[in-house]
């Protein structure tokens, strides 16, 4: 699915965590032509996969209108997860291939549920491998994870 770039939000997503699991922190940039918007957060005890999903939800929860939407990660969590595994999912009602339930549940419902609205193309990119804008959101994530260790957040 291609899109004409002119008429695009796009967004560049970010979550990890030091140690994993531990205290963690996600981002986002949000580009639609001329402008742009950052944003990021983070919590105590949480996971890298479960800081990646908030980056997604986070970030089309704060669309304001249905919009085409090309979002970067270097998650293949997320972008399989999404793009691949949910519909089993699912099929058999939110448990995985080995009759587990989901890992991460709720926020696989709020990453879903936040790009409803939307057309989403989901883009993996290679994380740390000198892409600018990933390596901006992994700042931004980073600066998150350590207010919260830091006390800030």
């Amino acid at each position: 699915m291609a899109f004409e770039s002119e008429s695009i939000v796009e967004i560049w997503t970010d979550g990890g965590c030091k140690p994993n699991p531990g205290a963690g922190g996600w981002a986002a940039v949000l580009r639609f032509g001329d402008h742009e918007r950052e944003i990021s957060g983070g919590e105590r005890q949480t996971t890298n996969n479960r800081m990646e999903l908030t980056a997604a939800a986070a970030a089309l929860e704060s669309l304001k209108r249905p919009c085409k939407v090309r979002l970067h990660t270097d998650s293949e969590y997320l972008r399989n997860g999404i793009t691949r595994w949910h519909a089993g999912w699912v099929r058999r009602n939110w448990r995985n291939a080995q009759g587990d339930p989901v890992a991460n549940y709720e926020l696989w419902q709020r990453v879903l549920a936040a790009a409803k609205p939307h057309t989403v193309e989901w883009l993996w990119v290679r994380g740390h491998a000198g892409d600018v804008m990933n390596e901006r959101v992994d700042v931004l994530a980073t600066r998150a994870r350590d207010a919260i260790v830091g006390g800030g957040l």
